[in-house]
C-alpha cells in the first residue's frame, strides 16, 4: 500500500522542484539575453561614436594615422573594454587596438563578407572570429565611416556620401559568461537553500496532516478487535479540519461504544427474558414426566406451563413488532383520525382488566372530535400500551385518568394512574428496551419490558414527543399529536 505521506511529500517536492526548474531556466535565459543585449547595444554605440569621430576628423583633414587620433581610439577601447579595428573599404586593416593596446594587425585583410555587408546594409552585428583573426568568437559590431561633400547638381546644391572605411568593435564574451556564471551560481545556491527549507516544511506539514489519519486508522483496527475504549488523543487544541475530524471520530467511537454496550445488554436481556419462561416450562414438564409432581397437581402445573408459553409468545410477538418498527421507513403513512375515538375504543378493549382491579375511569375528552394526523393503527398501539401499563401498575380501588386537551397546533393525550412512585433515576430509563421498574423482573411476570420502548419508537417516527412524571404515587404519561 502506498503511503499518503510519501505521495503528498513527493507531490509537493515535485511541484517545488518543477517551479524552481522553470524559474531557473527562465532566469538564466532572460539574464543571459539581457547581458548580451546590453553588450551588443554598447558595442554598436561605441562603433557609431568612433565612426562619427573618424568622419569628423577626416572632414577636418586630420590624419587617422596620427597619434592624437590613435590616442582617442585607444581610450575608447580601454573604457569600453573592447577591440577596435579600422579598415579600408577593401578590408585592409589600418589600425587595431585591444583594450588600449595597439595590436599588430596592420596589413591584415578582414573577411570580405563582413565588409560587403557593412557597405551594402550600412551595419553588421553578430558573433564571429573573423576567419581565425580572433582565437574565439566575439560579438562584433561594424559601421561605415561616412563623410558628406556638397556639390552643385542639376537641382542646385546637393550632398554626396562617401565611405572612407569601416569601424569594427569586437567584445570578448568571456566577461559576459563569467558574470552570467556568477549569477547562475548565486541563483543555484539560493534555490537549493529555499528548496531544502520547502522540503523540510513540506515534510513537517504532510506528517502533521497524515499522522492523525494513521492514528485513526490504528484506532479503527482496535475497534474491529473489540477495544471500544480507545480514543484519538492529542488533537483537542487544534482548531482546524483535523481537530474537527478527531472530535467527530471520538464522538463516533463513543456512540459505537454505547451501541455495543446496548447490544450486549440487549442480548443479555433477551437471554434472561427467554430463559425464565423456558426454564419454568421445562421444569414443570420434567416434573410431570418423571413423577416429581403428583397427579393432583398436574393440572395446576399445566396451567403454569400454558401461562409461561403465552408469555413467551407475547415476548416473541413484541420482538417481531419491534423489528418491524425498526426496519420501517421513518416517514410513516399518515391520515386524519379522531384520537378521542381511538382512546375510547382502547378503554373498551381493556374493560375486563380494569374491572378486575376495581378501577374507576376518569375520562376528560373534548365535546368535539379531536382530529389529528398520524397512523391510526400505530397510535392505537401507543394508547393500548400506555393504558395497559397504567392498569397493570395501578393500585386496586383507585382511579385511572385519561384526558385529551388541545393547545396551539398540538393535541396532548395523557394517561394517569395511582400506584408506586417511580424514582427519578428510573424515569430516565423507563423507555429503554427490556427495562422494568422491578430489578428482579419477577413480580411483573406478564410484562416483556418492550411496551414503552415501542411507544417511544412509534412517536419518534411521527416526530412527536412523550414525557412522564411520577410524584406522590401518581404517574402520568403525556404524548403529543399534530392537529389536522
Amino acid at each position: 500500500m502506498k503511503s499518503m505521506y510519501k505521495r503528498q511529500f513527493l507531490l509537493m517536492a515535485g511541484m517545488v522542484l518543477l517551479s524552481f526548474a522553470l524559474l531557473g531556466i527562465a532566469f538564466m535565459i532572460l539574464s543571459y539575453r539581457y547581458m548580451l543585449d546590453e553588450k551588443q547595444a554598447s558595442m554598436e554605440r561605441n562603433a557609431s561614436y568612433i565612426s562619427a569621430y573618424t568622419s569628423a576628423a577626416l572632414t577636418q583633414g586630420m590624419d587617422i594615422r596620427s597619434e592624437n587620433f590613435r590616442a582617442y581610439v585607444a581610450s575608447v577601447a580601454m573604457i569600453s573594454d573592447a577591440y577596435i579595428i579600422l579598415c579600408e573599404n577593401d578590408g585592409q586593416v589600418v589600425y587595431a587596438s585591444d583594450r588600449g593596446q595597439q595590436s599588430d594587425f596592420t596589413g591584415v585583410c578582414l573577411p570580405l563578407w563582413a565588409v560587403n555587408q557593412v557597405r551594402s546594409q550600412g551595419a553588421y552585428a553578430g558573433m564571429t572570429a573573423f576567419n581565425g583573426l580572433f582565437t574565439e568568437n566575439r560579438y562584433v559590431a561594424g559601421v561605415p565611416v561616412v563623410t558628406q561633400y556638397p556639390f552643385m547638381g542639376a537641382n542646385g546644391l546637393e550632398t554626396r556620401q562617401i565611405i572612407h572605411g569601416i569601424v569594427f568593435v569586437a567584445a570578448d564574451t568571456s566577461s559576459i559568461m563569467e558574470l552570467w556564471r556568477v549569477f547562475a551560481t548565486i541563483f543555484f545556491f539560493s534555490s537549493l537553500v529555499v528548496m531544502l527549507m520547502a522540503f523540510v516544511t513540506s515534510s513537517v506539514t504532510t506528517l502533521r496532516l497524515t499522522r492523525p489519519l494513521q492514528e485513526m486508522s490504528d484506532v479503527t483496527y482496535q475497534f474491529a478487535h473489540g477495544e471500544f475504549d480507545v480514543r484519538v488523543a492529542g488533537y483537542e487544541q487544534r482548531n482546524d479540519e483535523i481537530g474537527e475530524l478527531a472530535k467527530a471520530f471520538n464522538n463516533m467511537a463513543e456512540s459505537l461504544g454505547k451501541a455495543e454496550a446496548r447490544r450486549s445488554e440487549f442480548v443479555a436481556n433477551i437471554s434472561h427474558e427467554l430463559k425464565t419462561p423456558m426454564t419454568t416450562i421445562a421444569g414443570f414438564a420434567d416434573g410431570i414426566l418423571d413423577g416429581t409432581i403428583p397427579p393432583e397437581r398436574e393440572r395446576e402445573s399445566l396451567q403454569i406451563i400454558s401461562s409461561e408459553t403465552r408469555r413467551l409468545s407475547r415476548l416473541v410477538r413484541r420482538m417481531m413488532d419491534l423489528s418491524r418498527l425498526q426496519v420501517s421507513e421513518h416517514a410513516v403513512a399518515q391520515e386524519q383520525f379522531d384520537v378521542s375515538e381511538v382512546m375510547l375504543r382502547v378503554l373498551v378493549s381493556l374493560e375486563n382488566k380494569i374491572t378486575e382491579r376495581n378501577l374507576d375511569v376518569d375520562a376528560k375528552f373534548p365535546k368535539q372530535p379531536v382530529v389529528v394526523w398520524g397512523n391510526p393503527d400505530a397510535i392505537t398501539q401507543v394508547c393500548y400500551n400506555l393504558l395497559d401499563n397504567a392498569v397493570k401498575f395501578s393500585a386496586p380501588d383507585t382511579a385511572l385518568g385519561v384526558s385529551i386537551v388541545t393547545k396551539g397546533a398540538k393535541a396532548y393525550v395523557s394517561v394517569r394512574n395511582r400506584g408506586e412512585t417511580i424514582s427519578p433515576d428510573q424515569l430516565t430509563l423507563i423507555f429503554d428496551r427490556f427495562h422494568k421498574t422491578d430489578p428482579s423482573r419477577s413480580e411483573d411476570r406478564e410484562g416483556t419490558g418492550l411496551g414503552l420502548y415501542i411507544v417511544k419508537t412509534i412517536l419518534n417516527q411521527h416526530k412527536e414527543n412523550i414525557c412522564v412524571t411520577s410524584e406522590n404515587g401518581v404517574t402520568e404519561f403525556t404524548f403529543t399529536l399534530t392537529l389536522a
